[in-house]
Parts: C-alpha cells; structure tokens; sequence
C-alpha cells in the first residue's frame, strides 16, 4: 500500500466490513475479550482514581452507565472513567506482540453509543473486532520504536481503535471517518514515564473519551486533515522514527487480530508473568514458605528491568512494576491478583524481606516473554526452572473455565454471586442480544 493511503484504507475498511465475513472462531474470541474486559472493569471501579475523576469532571446528562456502581454519567465521562477502572489493575487483555491493551479504549468508547441509540448486539461485538484491529495494526505499523522511545501505545494507538469503532456504530461516512482518525491522530498521547501511577490507566480512559469525541465531533462536520496518520507530519511519522505501512493492510480484513488477544492470570504487566508463573510453581511442587528462602535469582531479558526495575515500591501501583515484589508475593501467596499487588501487600514486612531476597541479572539471550528463576533454599537445596511460555500467553492460554473464575474473584463482591452469573452469561451470549445496553445492565449494581 503507498503510504499516501493509510487514513482513507482504513476508514474504508471499517464502514465497507461485513458481520457475516467474520469467522466463528474470532467471534467466540470476541466475546472472552468482551467478558474478560467487563470483569476488569467492574473489578476496578472502587479505585480512588475513579473516585476521583466523578468527583472533579461534573455530568452533562446522566445517560451511561458506570460499570459496578449505581452512579450515572455522560457519554464522554463514562468512557473515561470505565477506561481508567479496566486499566488501573494492569489485568486486561493483551496483544503481546505491540504490548497494547487493546479492549479499553475501544468498549470504554462504544459502550455508551450502545446506551444511547439501537445497537444489536451483533454490531457491538463486530464494532469491537474492527476497533481493535484498527488498534493493533497501527500499533504493529510503529513498532517497537514507538514504544521504546516512552510513548504508552496502549492509549496512543487505542484511542485510533476507540473513533474507528465508534464511527462504525454512529454511521459516520467514509469522510467523517477519516476525519474522526484525523482529531484521534492531533489527540494521541500517553508516555511511559507515567507507569506505576494513576496516570498509566487514564492514558486508556482518554483515548477512549477522544475516540468517542472524535467520532462524534467527525460526525457533526468537524473536520481534520484527511492523512493524519500518514503524513509528514502525521502521526506515523512524529511518533516514530520508523514506519511500516504493510502492517495496516497485510491481509486486512482476513486476519483478526483479536485471535492474538491474551488474558492475564496475574495483575500486573506481562514481562513480570513469567517469574510469577515460575516461583508459583516451585512453591507449590516443594511446598516452599517464605521462611524457607535463601535466594532467588533471575535470568531476564532488560526490558524486564525496564519496565519493573523498581525495588523497593510502596504502593500497590508500584508494585506491578517491581519484578521483585512479583516474585515474592508468589512465593508469599501462591497467587498474583489484585489482592497480592494492593497497598496493603506491598508494604507487608513478609514481601518486604523476601523481595529484599530476590536479584534479577539481564540475559540478553533470554526472550521477554520468558525467564529462569534459581530459588536457594536454607537447607541448601537449588530448585531451577525455565518458563519459556508463561501461563495467560498465546501458547497457554487462559481458558474459558478460567476467564469465568477471574470474572467471578473480581465481580462477585460487587455484583453477587447471580449478578456475576448474569454478566457472564450476557456477554458469552452477546452476539445474540436484541439490543447491546443489556452487557452495561448487566454489570452495574
């Protein structure tokens, strides 16, 4: 494709894409990304970061719902704050290959269309498929310069998935939409500096809040350049010293990338899911306690170090990016939840001494989605293992038995047990539904 094309192919594709050409098995893909989002979601929204945002951003109507509260809000507030609370635990989906977290911005930014106007089910969950294709291949077209130099692509490509998806269910022409990628592209932001505060998942609940008002706002005659993406001065080309156009049409509209979707097992980010993944298992097969540690040492990739280098953290925010604090809760607890990465597990002395145990040393021939951990125990004894495919990736992925069990550990102390039971049934079934505002009924007290 010529790069002069890049706006308009992709415009074009998402208003010309057919729900009838969509195979069954990114259907039924579609609908583990829905549920295992909507249980993120719910699960998060206790957070003071949304306290917060409901407290500041006041309500122009009361028409969209706040996912797992009885409060109400506007269209554009319920997109940012349902963003903030699915992001803010670290534990939605993943396209591992660009490291977004796809869903967010997109069904953060579509849910309340569906509230507001007929949306079938149907299209929902196809407007979600096309969102986070848009989303991945844009993020795969900058990648991983994008990324490596501190943009949060999760929110400055997403936001691009938010206003295709949105444009597709508002019925905004081929012009519309170009102009709706053209206000996303002038509104990308989000920087990796921001990661361990509260400002990582608001970068996920604005790019869906400015998905949604570019759509919108394309949708009234507002206009943009029609190639912001690829330009000179485009997006592709600001935020990136390399760019690769063949990543937004190499087989489009054939290959879903919502197949490459994965789901995490532990709350936190997924370079940490290996050393969790690993230290679990050689608590559980020699029953180890934290009394029964000498050491524990890691073999990682540098990213690792990178992105979760952080030591000593002292909320729970921070301790999803301290490698250290990983591994010793899984040691600790057996477990990587969000129970294990509050503030309150962070600074407990037990993880306190036994993260003060742990030392990680690059191996620049270890891959970044897998790593090797030597526990020393007092006694002696040396307990190796290699994860070379972690629990929750592609090659082990969570089943759907499992995605039901994370739903039900997050859902049920604010939905009930039927109320969880009723969410999961909605959106396994969502493809089904007369009308889409049943999956945000579903999660809200």
């Amino acid at each position: 494709m010529s790069d002069e094309l890049a706006t308009q192919t992709i415009a074009d594709f998402v208003l010309g894409a057919q729900f009838e050409d969509i195979p069954s098995d990114v259907r039924h893909e579609a609908h583990r990304t829905l549920l295992n989002w909507m249980a993120v979601a719910v699960g998060g929204c206790r957070h003071e970061s949304v306290d917060i945002v409901l407290e500041t951003l006041p309500a122009a109507d009361q028409s969209a719902s706040v996912l797992g509260r009885s409060e109400r809000t506007d269209g554009l507030n319920a997109a940012l704050v349902n963003g903030i609370s699915s992001h803010v635990f670290d534990f939605d989906d993943t396209h591992l290959a660009t490291a977004i977290h796809p869903a967010g911005p997109v069904l953060a930014a579509i849910l309340p269309i569906a509230e507001r106007q007929p949306v079938t089910g149907a299209e929902f969950i196809h407007a979600l498929i096309l969102g986070i294709d848009v989303t991945c291949r844009l993020g795969q077209s900058v990648s991983p310069d994008h990324y490596s130099v501190g943009w949060h692509i999760s929110g400055t490509a997403g936001i691009f998935g938010a206003a295709a998806a949105a444009s597709r269910l508002l019925g905004n022409n081929a012009e519309q939409t170009r102009w709706a990628l053209g206000l996303a592209a002038t509104q990308s932001s989000g920087m990796r500096e921001m990661f361990g505060s509260m400002c990582k998942s608001f970068h996920v609940g604005n790019a869906a809040k400015n998905g949604l008002m570019s759509a919108m706002l394309a949708s009234k005659g507002f206009t943009s350049s029609e190639q912001g993406i690829e330009a000179k001065r485009g997006w592709a080309h600001v935020t990136s010293t390399k760019q690769d156009f063949s990543r937004i049409t190499d087989r489009l509209g054939k290959n879903f990338l919502i197949m490459e979707n994965s789901y995490k097992p532990f709350a936190c980010g997924v370079v940490v899911h290996p050393g969790i993944d690993g230290c679990i298992q050689l608590r559980n097969e020699h029953d180890l306690t934290p009394d029964d540690i000498e050491s524990i040492e890691l073999k990682v990739h540098p990213l690792v170090l990178e992105l979760t280098g952080k030591t000593a953290p002292r909320t729970g925010l921070e301790g999803k990016f301290s490698i250290y604090h990983s591994c010793a809760t899984a040691i600790q607890h057996g477990k990587g939840g969000e129970t294990e990465f509050s503030d309150e597990a962070v600074n407990d002395p037990t993880a306190v001494s036994l993260r003060e145990k742990v030392n990680a040393e690059i191996d620049p021939s270890v891959p970044a989605d897998a790593m090797g951990i030597t526990i020393t125990t007092k006694d002696g004894r040396s307990l190796e293992i290699y994860v070379e495919k972690a629990l929750g990736s592609l090659e082990n992925p969570l089943g759907d038995t499992a995605l039901d069990e994370k739903t039900r550990d997050l859902c049920q102390p604010l939905l009930g047990d039927s109320g969880t039971e009723k969410l999961i049934e909605t959106c396994r079934g969502a493809v089904e539904l007369a009308d889409a505002s049943a999956i945000t009924t579903a999660a809200t007290p």
